[in-house]
């Protein structure tokens, strides 16, 4: 979700990519919340970040406690971001209708996120 607001609020002057520590499927009730917002995030791809990924960044921000505790050496040029965005896949219910809600609440968390980096950056 991260990578699509970035994508849309950022445009194509900025080179965005989403990565983690582990590769990862896309989770569909995150391409529909997504949706919702007229982004389409179906294609998006997450990337392994290591030292080469670093390399070829400005911003790397972390979205959980976990990212953040195990991110790799990162070059000094490169500005880490620490926004503990709860992680949507950990809801429960009895079916999607029940964790949807969780998702948007985490959808619009980003959002807001995303935008007030744009601010800051420019």
């Amino acid at each position: 979700m991260a990578e699509g607001f970035a994508k849309a609020i950022f445009g194509a002057d900025w080179r965005i990519a989403s990565g983690g520590l582990e590769a990862q499927d896309l989770n569909p009730l995150a391409v529909k919340v997504m949706a919702e917002k007229g982004i389409d995030i179906s294609n998006n791809k997450s990337t392994v970040i290591d030292r080469d990924y670093l390399s070829h960044s400005d911003f790397v921000v972390a979205l959980s406690d976990v990212a953040w505790e195990n991110f790799p050496p990162a070059p000094p040029s490169v500005q880490r971001l620490f926004w503990r965005i709860p992680d949507p896949a950990t809801a429960r219910g009895r079916d999607d209708a029940e964790v949807l809600p969780v998702y948007r609440l985490v959808r619009d968390a980003i959002q807001r996120r995303v935008f007030a980096l744009k601010a800051a950056v420019g």
